[in-house]
């Protein structure tokens, strides 16, 4: 920054001094850029807590377990109606059966997405490896909801 000590003739400076205006300025610009909070690009999900109840033993078969979602908005576990927290409890005792069980998940034509994308997302987070889906021959052709034409 240049500066300007006047004229020679002795008549005094006009100019303002505005060095110390852009310090601060300067100052302010840094306090403002650190006082800026952090963003944070999380989504808070609240997973449902397992029941510390154990699951009756003919419940968890060891070879292959099915999950149906059904159109009333039931979760099946091999035919018999259970909540979010018994698959989860269910999930976690599979899981230390060795070797682990195969788990197939079937939803049903009208079935609740919302409720099947949930029950996806809990055995995403379980970490079950042997997982398939069952099914989804049935609808090959779309929008008929039901097998597909093998003339057509």
């Amino acid at each position: 920054m240049a500066m300007s000590g006047g004229r020679d003739d002795g008549t005094p400076m006009m100019e303002m001094n505005t060095t110390p205006l852009i310090d601060v300025m300067l100052v302010l610009l840094i306090m403002f850029i650190i006082t800026i909070p952090v963003a944070t690009h999380s989504v808070d999900i609240d997973l449902p807590a397992p029941n510390p109840n154990p699951p009756p033993e003919d419940q968890i078969d060891p070879i292959k377990n099915k999950i149906v979602i059904t159109q009333m908005g039931e979760i099946l576990w091999n035919g018999d109606a259970i909540d979010q927290s018994e698959l989860v409890r269910n999930l976690e005792i599979s899981k230390s059966i060795d070797p682990e069980p195969e788990l197939q998940f079937e939803p049903e034509q009208f079935a609740s997405y919302d409720l099947s994308a949930k029950v996806l997302n809990i055995i995403k987070v379980s970490g079950v490896t042997k997982f398939g889906f069952v099914g989804n021959e049935k609808y090959r052709t779309f929008n008929t909801g039901g097998p597909a034409n093998p003339t057509g």
